[in-house]
């Protein structure tokens, strides 16, 4: 595993962090608190928020990882493309099982799966900024089919 895998990684981490924060605690905080959600979340001090933190590591780890092994060297249009895929894997059934399951209003539903898919493309410009646009992984993949 090269540096630039662990520096995607921590890159991804940081911005999903950051990004979860503006969402969750900004965008969506009064949201959390109208009285038809309120009665469903967890309160604020059961102490269950690092699992957040430990979810987020493991999601950004493998999200990098995919995104280095299958990359073409195409650049912010190839981080775009893959974070929409990821985002439409992670985000619809994110958003829409939990209204299926539980009784939020589709309002919060439709947020999260539109945040996310933002996050996810956002997150998937971060890991291409790392590795950039190079033909040399169009010339790494080449001679690894050659050989």
């Amino acid at each position: 595993m090269g540096k630039k895998l662990w520096i995607g990684f921590i890159a991804v981490y940081v911005v999903m962090c950051v990004t979860n924060m503006i969402i969750h605690m900004g965008l969506l905080n009064t949201l959390y608190h109208t009285e038809a959600v309120a009665r469903i979340m967890r309160p604020e001090s059961d102490g269950t928020v690092w699992i957040y933190f430990v979810t987020s590591a493991i999601i950004s780890f493998f999200f990098t990882l995919i995104f280095a092994k299958g990359r073409e060297g195409k650049g912010i249009a190839e981080g775009v493309r893959y974070g929409l895929y990821v985002g439409l894997l992670m985000a619809t059934p994110m958003a829409y099982n939990s209204y299926a399951s539980y009784p939020i209003p589709y309002s919060l539903a439709l947020q999260w799966f539109i945040y996310g898919m933002i996050q996810y493309i956002i997150l998937g410009v971060v890991v291409a900024m790392v590795y950039g646009n190079s033909s040399s992984a169009r010339t790494m993949q080449a001679g690894a089919t050659s050989a």
